[in-house]
Parts: C-alpha cells; sequence; structure tokens
C-alpha cells in the first residue's frame, strides 16, 4: 500500500492551497485500505460514512436503468467521493466498483464537526468542490431524465404510429386488389343503354347520399334491422351479391326510400348492374377514408410530438395555452392509457389566460406527473386519472389526480428529494418530481401533493405573470 503524504495531497486540485498541517490531519484521522476488483466504494441505498480519497486505481459508478447498468462515470486516482460538509445526502444512489485493486484513504464522517471547527481551509475547499459537484451531478442528471422521458415517449410514438400506418398499407393494398375487379363491374354497366339524364339522376343521387347529412349511430340490433330491410328489397329485385351490397349500403346511410327513388331511373332490368356498380363506389370511397383517417392520425402524433419538443422555437418564455401542452403530452401518453385502462377525466377552465412559461419544459413536467400517476395506478389494471385546470388573480392551477393506492403519510415529506423513488431498482431514477419542482420554481411556481388512500394529487400552481 502507497503512503499518502501531503505531497502527495497537493497534487489534488481541489486542495492544493490547503496548509499542510490541516492535510496531515486528515492523514492521520482517515482509514487506509484497499478495495480488490470488483469490490463497491458505495452501493444504492448505503449509508455515506466518509470522505473518500482514491490514492491508487479506478472506481466504475453506474446505475441500473431497466436492469441494465448506466455507467455515469469512471474515477481515476485523485477523485474525491462520498462526503462533503454540509452535504444533506445521507444514502448512496448509485454503485461505485473497483475495476482494479484501489487505494482509498476514508475519512470517516464523526470527525466532521472537528474538521468544521478547526480547519477552515480545508472545509472551504471541500465545500467549494461540493457545489461543483451538485452543479454537474444535476446538469447530467436533467440530461438524464430528460432522455428516459424521450425514450419513454419513442416507444409510446413508435406503438401510436404502427397502427395507421399498418392500416395505410392494408388499405392501399385492399384498393389496388378491389381496382383490378372493376373490368367485370364497367363491362356491365356500358352494356347498359341509359340516357344522360338518367345518368345525371342517378349519379346526383349516388353523391348527394355519400356527401350528405352526417351518418347516424347505430347499434348492432339497428344496423341488422336495417340491413334486413335493404337485403329484402335487393333480393326483390334480383340484384347480385345482395348481402355485400346491403351491408355497404347500411354503413353509408343507405335507405329503402333511397332505393326506390333509384328505381325510379333505372330499367328493372338494369337494376342489378347499377347497384353493384354503386357498392364498387362504396367500397372504395370506405377504402379511401380509411386511408384519409390513418393518414390524419399520423398528421396528428407528428403535430403533437413537434408542439410537445417545442422545436424550431427559441428557448425564451413565451406566452402559452397551458391546456395545449397538456393535449399533447396525453396525445402521446395515449398508449399508457389504453393499456393500463385509465378512464381520461379533464375537468379544464377553458377561460384561463395564456402564461409565461419555458413550453418544452413545462411539457416534461405534465409528462413527469402523468407518468407518475399511470405508474401508480398500474397495479391495480385499471383506474381513472382526472385533471383539472383552474385560476384565481394571480396563478393558474393544473391538478393530476389518480384513485391509485395513495402515498403513505411517513414519505409524503421526501418525494420531492433528489433521487427518492418507490419504484423498484431500475425502474425509475428518482429524479422525475425533483425536476418537476425544480422546473416549476424556475416559473416561480411551486407543486405540492395531497395524498390518501384512493386518491392522489399534485398540485401545479404557476403564476399568470410569469
Amino acid at each position: 500500500m502507497n503512503q499518502v503524504t501531503v505531497e502527495w495531497l497537493r497534487t489534488i486540485e481541489a486542495i492544493k492551497d490547503v496548509p499542510a498541517e490541516q492535510l496531515q490531519w486528515m492523514i492521520d484521522n482517515s482509514q487506509h485500505y484497499i478495495i480488490p476488483p470488483g469490490g463497491f466504494l458505495f452501493e444504492p441505498e448505503t449509508a455515506i460514512w466518509a470522505t473518500h480519497f482514491i490514492v491508487t486505481g479506478r472506481i466504475r459508478v453506474y446505475r441500473l436503468q431497466n436492469n441494465e447498468a448506466r455507467e455515469l462515470a469512471i474515477w481515476p486516482a485523485r477523485s474525491i467521493a462520498g462526503y462533503l460538509p454540509f452535504s444533506r445526502g445521507k444514502v448512496a444512489a448509485a454503485f461505485g466498483e473497483a475495476l482494479e485493486d484501489v487505494q482509498i484513504m476514508s475519512l470517516p464522517i464523526e470527525k466532521s464537526p472537528e474538521l468544521i471547527r478547526t480547519h477552515f481551509e480545508l472545509t472551504q475547499a471541500l465545500v467549494h468542490m461540493m457545489t461543483d459537484r451538485v452543479r454537474e451531478f444535476t446538469s447530467f442528471q436533467q440530461q438524464n431524465e430528460k432522455m428516459m422521458a424521450l425514450g419513454k415517449l419513442s416507444a409510446g410514438l413508435a406503438h401510436e404510429l404502427n397502427n395507421p400506418a399498418a392500416a395505410i398499407v392494408r388499405g392501399a393494398e385492399s384498393l389496388k386488389k378491389h381496382l383490378q375487379l372493376e373490368p367485370t363491374t364497367f363491362r356491365e354497366i356500358m352494356a347498359i343503354k341509359a340516357t344522360p339524364e338518367q345518368v345525371d339522376m342517378v349519379s346526383k343521387l349516388l353523391f348527394s347520399i355519400l356527401h350528405g347529412t352526417e351518418k347516424p349511430v347505430l347499434t348492432l340490433m339497428q344496423r341488422s334491422d336495417k340491413e334486413d330491410e335493404l337485403l329484402d328489397w335487393l333480393d326483390d329485385h334480383n340484384v347480385a351479391n345482395s348481402q355485400e351490397v346491403a351491408e355497404n349500403m347500411v354503413e353509408f346511410g343507405f335507405t329503402l326510400e333511397n332505393l326506390e327513388e333509384f328505381k325510379q331511373h333505372i330499367q328493372e332490368k338494369d337494376l342489378s348492374p347499377v347497384f353493384n356498380w354503386i357498392n364498387s363506389n362504396l367500397v372504395k370511397e370506405r377504402m379511401v377514408l380509411d386511408i384519409e383517417e390513418a393518414s390524419k392520425r399520423i398528421a396528428t402524433l407528428v403535430g403533437s410530438v413537434k408542439v410537445f419538443t417545442h422545436m424550431d422555437q427559441g428557448h425564451d418564455k413565451e406566452l402559452t395555452d397551458i391546456h395545449s401542452g397538456i393535449r399533447n403530452t396525453l396525445v402521446i401518453l395515449q398508449h399508457r392509457l389504453r393499456k393500463g385502462n385509465v378512464e381520461l377525466v379533464e375537468n379544464f377552465d377553458n377561460t384561463l389566460p395564456q402564461i409565461k412559461a419555458l413550453i418544452g419544459e413545462m411539457n416534461q413536467v405534465w409528462t413527469n406527473l402523468i407518468d407518475n400517476a399511470l405508474d401508480a395506478m398500474e397495479p391495480n389494471k385499471k383506474g381513472v386519472l382526472e385533471i383539472q385546470t383552474s385560476k384565481d388573480r394571480h396563478c393558474v392551477y393544473v391538478s393530476i389526480i389518480d384513485n391509485g393506492p395513495g402515498i403513505p403519510e411517513e414519505i409524503r415529506s421526501r418525494v420531492f428529494d433528489p433521487f427518492f423513488t418507490t419504484k423498484g431498482i431500475g425502474k425509475g431514477t428518482g429524479m422525475g418530481l425533483d425536476i418537476v419542482m425544480q422546473i416549476v420554481r424556475q416559473h416561480n411556481g411551486n407543486v405540492k401533493v395531497i395524498s390518501e388512500p384512493g386518491r392522489t394529487e399534485f398540485k401545479v400552481s404557476l403564476p399568470i405573470q410569469g
């Protein structure tokens, strides 16, 4: 084991100007030992018991996320870890694993009162290092939390985009096959000797039905009754393919009165080819509508993501309607609501004024709070997510409410603490609510939690004037 000297300690940038007698005091009051490869200097949820100086070797710092190790840093010789004066940290938040034989000098936390009372320069140097560490680590964790949120949103977006994209592919393939069957229908129509007036009337009737009033929503029983009515009429008039024709006509709101009106402008022998030509148009119309609906769904999702991430915009506070950010967040998290069998209740005050905010950051607040609420309800396999908005003269309020099991009273005061989490290892970083609090305070607002079994409310208040 190498002997630690004052000269060696002065090669550490953070404490190079500390008086020699104070460094010698630290050497004399520290424990000196070696951690073998694969051993741990610290592990999550273990007490922070000392200020550690890495003399030789390297420590790998990592956390578990989704049961995979996410490396945070490699600390070489001359690194300082563990407790620093006036730090509020009590337990470690990551793993510190030795990559080789690592020599450590540890000043026990019990020596801190004497350190602070009698060794001002050493205390000052370590406190200065603590502020730098907090600044760097907070920045890293905020970025890490954003990446985790982005990962969740990306997975949800891929899931949401898959269904309409697949519908477009299916619709295009079906339309192509249907068009290949057109020649038979075309020949039958061409054999009809109809006047221009008859053609105009049939065409006018067809498109007035297709683009007329909104089609009524039918129950399964009502739909079956109407299909039977049309089927009987079509069979009475010897219309081929009557079952399919009846089903498609009901889909587009055709009635017996419509069929009788067509009959007035078509010869009896031509009813079958004309109605099958109409059916062919209905099938194509249905396919085009399906493709159009799926395309709109994709456009809506892409638009929501663009607004959510606030692409193509600056990074200053802007006037915004908070409902827009909440709704876009819900669109992107829609798959989680469906997967969790969660009912969404929106109690929005649509008279809320716009507020000045960093739009991208506020969207991260809504994402973290809604995601936490969905996690809380997940064990029940169902739930109710309620979102309320309201205002007074000075603030707007947003409440995210779930009917999960609630937050126990003994931990309620700690939920906004950095790294505090009730989720299993790898399920969360414990930074989500801490970042929510930081962003809201950045907007001069506040967040509070009210919880009891069956109802947990996170209430965000934001000043109207920013």
